[in-house]
């Protein structure tokens, strides 16, 4: 599956993000929890699919640019966003197509764990960010692989395909399961100092419908793994270099999990 795969799905994808479990009332209100008062600074959304986190960050007063390697996705974005936003189509994997230092924040929900590698993409949101910026990720909880793969060796990254249905089209979402100290290796070695690590509740809006069984009442439960990274100064930005980085074929940002939580 290549990026330009999503296309032939793109708003059955966009459609699900939007109202699902995983994404609408879990990763992206915790993301924006993370992201804080964002007005007036300008925010780079890595991996942003039809654009529903650049809305809302948009909305609280950001400055917003985006990018997806899905033309289809940013079609989609345009859409929801209007013809002036600034969206391009772009590959985490590749070097990115932004100045040194141009945002105070970036976003990365749900892209990074389709890559193989991960200093290189790393390496480029460090250089597109000013020192002190932040950048806000979230990826698949590697002990979720773990917990329903028990054979797995949980130290070594490995693909990690991930079933999923759109409108009852199967697909497979072919991720990469990394030990988190690995994750933490990365983005140290990138540039990046560690300020924070959290594993959210869903928000507290979410229907009761929605919520998997056997939570007793619990808010919590195992399915990503958000990272508060701060850019060092003059660490890892990667200036200058040519970037790139190995990837699954469909690694683009934003999208549905393929899987229930974890219970715990």
């Amino acid at each position: 599956m290549s990026p330009s795969d999503y296309d032939d799905f793109a708003e059955a994808y966009s459609s699900d993000n939007d109202a699902n479990l995983m994404n609408a009332h879990y990763e992206r209100p915790a993301m924006l929890r993370l992201a804080g008062d964002v007005a007036g600074r300008r925010i780079l959304d890595a991996g942003c699919g039809s654009g529903p986190l650049t809305l809302e960050l948009r909305a609280r007063g950001a400055e917003v640019a985006g990018f997806d390697a899905s033309a289809e996705m940013i079609r989609l974005a345009r859409g929801r966003l209007g013809d002036n936003a600034d969206l391009r189509v772009a590959d985490l994997a590749e070097r990115l197509p932004y100045e040194d230092d141009a945002f105070d924040d970036a976003v990365c929900s749900l892209a990074l764990h389709y890559l193989e590698e991960w200093e290189p993409p790393l390496r480029e949101l460090r250089r597109v960010l000013r020192p002190g910026g932040r950048l806000l990720v979230s990826v698949e909880h590697p002990f979720v692989h773990k917990l329903v793969t028990p054979e797995i060796d949980y130290f070594s990254t490995a693909p990690w395909p991930l079933e999923h249905e759109l409108r009852g089209r199967p697909i497979v979402l072919n991720v990469w399961h990394r030990p988190l100290h690995a994750m933490v290796r990365d983005f140290t070695a990138s540039g990046f100092h560690v300020a924070g690590v959290d594993e959210p509740p869903v928000a507290p809006d979410t229907p009761a419908e929605l919520l998997p069984e056997g939570l007793g009442g619990r808010t919590r439960f195992l399915g990503f793994l958000f990272f508060e990274l701060v850019a060092v100064e003059g660490a890892g930005d990667g200036r200058g270099a040519a970037g790139g980085a190995r990837r699954a074929p469909d690694a683009r940002g934003d999208g549905p999990s393929g899987r229930s939580p974890a219970p715990t």
